[in-house]
């Protein structure tokens, strides 16, 4: 038994309305640890290759950390896994909220979910016992609605939630999993395995406290924390100026960072229209955090004017969204992001996979590849808010053009043909996330290789080590000491990338958020004071790389190669205008560097196949290809 675990995973067979506990033993917890380690492990060890995304076969698998639970800053957060129906190979998605948090404390370390019922229904998990309910009254309902009426079933106040709307009942491959009305377990098509196996909804309420080993070390981490974390890292910006994550538009749009039509330009005009310090000075009436922790990095937003209307329950747009659905869009209208984004929470759609989509269909329009005979009548141009509004409307319910776009770009380009591929900005099926590779090359490089698509948060920011300062101190203590610029894409640069990609990846198996900035050493100090184990920088640097090469090997059983490990053609060329006029990725340096992070890994240079022996050393052996 490991102290500060549930040590219980929660089962549930949905074909056979069957549901049971297993109790893995303390070296099953150390080497697969939690989050995406579970996600890697149960996909490789029980889910039949090459079986349909969407079929009762597929596993749902919520995966909490070890912290995860727990009155620590940062760790409240959960990993929801499966084969993703967007990319055919791994998806694996973080979110916070209470969800993961109220899982914990009901008893269980994950939840893993196979089968299809027969018709709709929701899981009540409360107390380590578990209820499969009917909700034929649910499908059809948004989150929200979702939400009200589980609660006046049940007779509870704060029942913690992960639920899809008609996005996800829909199978809209761009579909998410929402937590707590506002929560977006967003990438790889999460919301569609979910609807296919006709649970809305996994509802969860617990009071038990996991102990830690050493309970004093633990209060004292999590005060040290809550006392420091304005002078560390971006926190005191996302918390003291109400800004949350999307703090740094203008600067981002004047270094080429943001994201502009499609990534066809690289300049917005509208961009101070769109800041969180318009959010904030608009329509901002909160900011919010998840359990446990100061930073408060969610806005809250409402509004109610004679065009939109935005209920607070269901949160607000952070940078992603803002992007995504402003530059991206060539939309400067900041109420109709606001409506957008309330939107795709009530739906349970992913912002980026959605903008991305919209952006494709977009420039598609533009350059006469969609007509308004393809659209239903709509002017489908970049800047036209209202237009936006509508497809997300049919996306979410698959109709019209909508039923081509609700499996994103790289599907929809396959469905129409005629030259649209060249507009599909996507990396496995997967739309890229807010952040300009063309100017952060070695982010450019882990959209390319990361075995879920083009993911920003799992790998390093180049920008932020390009030059000595308090900025360099993460990626020192990882034992790179020199600044490097955010173009290079040399071995040092690749060494780099490679050392970030899995110290992520280890937090993602703490389920720990990346923006309460917690080095990687008190990371592993919070593991130690929670567990009793005698754990390790190596240690926990090793569970990373177990998971990258777990989930590389799942994508390869699933038919995925090296050829899937490339980006679009359109970032080899520079922005006609903004800071990356004269800058671009050049071809042969991205494709060296690919091959030389496959190297690395342990992987061949070539194909990109983990050797067998780098599976030995990794204690997963059993995994091969």
């Amino acid at each position: 038994m490991v102290q500060g675990l549930a040590n219980k995973i929660l089962r549930v067979d949905l074909s056979s309305n069957r549901t049971w506990v297993e109790e893995p033993d303390e070296l099953f917890y150390r080497r697969y640890l939690g989050g995406a380690g579970f996600i890697g492990y149960y996909l490789l060890k029980e889910f039949k290759p090459h079986t349909d995304p969407l079929s009762p076969d597929n596993l749902l698998i919520f995966a909490l950390g070890p912290l995860t639970g727990t009155p620590m800053p940062g760790g409240s957060r959960n990993s929801i896994g499966a084969k993703s129906p967007l990319s055919g190979g791994i998806a694996k998605s973080e979110v916070g909220g209470h969800f993961g948090y109220e899982l914990k404390r009901a008893g269980f370390d994950a939840l893993v979910v196979q089968g299809r019922a027969p018709r709709p229904v929701y899981l009540w998990v409360r107390n380590g016992e578990v209820e499969i309910k009917d909700a034929a009254q649910l499908w059809g309902k948004t989150v929200l609605e979702a939400q009200e009426a589980i609660e006046s079933e049940l007779g509870e106040r704060n029942v913690r939630t992960a639920t899809i709307g008609p996005g996800g009942e829909n199978l809209a491959a761009i579909s998410c999993i929402m937590t707590d009305l506002r929560n977006a377990a967003g990438r790889g098509g999460l919301g569609a395995v979910m609807g296919s196996k006709n649970l809305k909804c996994v509802a969860v309420k617990g009071r038990a406290i996991p102990q830690a080993a050493d309970p004093e070390k633990y209060r004292e981490m999590a005060r040290w924390m809550n006392t420091n974390y304005m002078s560390l890292g971006n926190a005191a910006g996302m918390h003291d100026l109400g800004t949350g994550t999307a703090a740094g538009m203008v600067g981002g749009n004047l270094t080429g960072n943001l994201p502009v039509r499609n990534w066809s330009d690289g300049l917005f005009e509208g961009v101070e229209q769109i800041t969180a310090d318009a959010v904030r000075d608009t329509f901002r009436v909160a900011m919010e955090a998840c359990p446990a922790c100061q930073i408060r990095c969610k806005k809250v937003v409402e509004l109610e004017n004679e065009f939109y209307k935005v209920d607070r329950r269901n949160g607000g747009p952070e940078y992603e969204t803002l992007a995504s659905f402003g530059s991206f869009l060539g939309i400067d209208d900041l109420a109709a992001i606001c409506r957008a984004n309330e939107l795709c929470s009530l739906y349970s759609l992913d912002t980026i996979s959605l903008g991305g989509t919209i952006a494709f269909a977009m420039e598609c329009f533009e350059h006469e590849i969609l007509t308004r005979a393809d659209t239903g009548g709509i002017a489908l141009r970049f800047g036209d808010a209202q237009a936006m509004l509508k497809v997300i409307e049919l996306i979410a319910h698959r109709e019209g053009i909508g039923d081509i776009l609700a499996d994103g770009s790289r599907k929809a380009a396959q469905r129409i043909g005629r030259g649209a591929e060249e507009f599909a900005m996507q990396v496995k099926g997967v739309e890229f996330g807010m952040h300009e590779p063309r100017l952060k090359q070695g982010l450019g490089l882990v959209y390319a290789v990361a075995a879920n698509g083009a993911d920003h948060v799992s790998g390093l920011h180049d920008t932020l080590y390009t030059q000595e300062g308090r900025g360099m101190e993460p990626i020192r203590s990882l034992g790179f000491l020199d600044p490097l610029p955010a173009n290079d894409l040399g071995a040092a640069k690749v060494a780099m990338v490679k050392s970030e990609h899995l110290w992520r990846m280890f937090s993602d198996s703490l389920a720990v958020c990346r923006f309460v900035p917690w080095t990687l050493r008190q990371q592993v100090d919070l593991l130690r004071a929670l567990t009793g184990w005698d754990y390790t920088d190596v240690e926990a640097l090793k569970q990373g790389e177990r998971v990258a090469t777990m989930a590389r090997t799942f994508n390869l059983r699933e038919g995925l190669t090296a050829a899937d490990d490339q980006l679009p053609k359109r970032f080899f060329g520079p922005t006609p205008q903004g800071a990356l006029q004269n800058t671009a990725i050049d071809p042969a340096a991205m494709d060296q560097a690919i091959r030389t992070f496959y190297t690395m890994m342990g992987w061949h240079p070539v194909t990109g196949v983990p050797t067998q022996e780098r599976l030995e050393e990794l204690g997963v052996g059993w995994a091969s290809v």
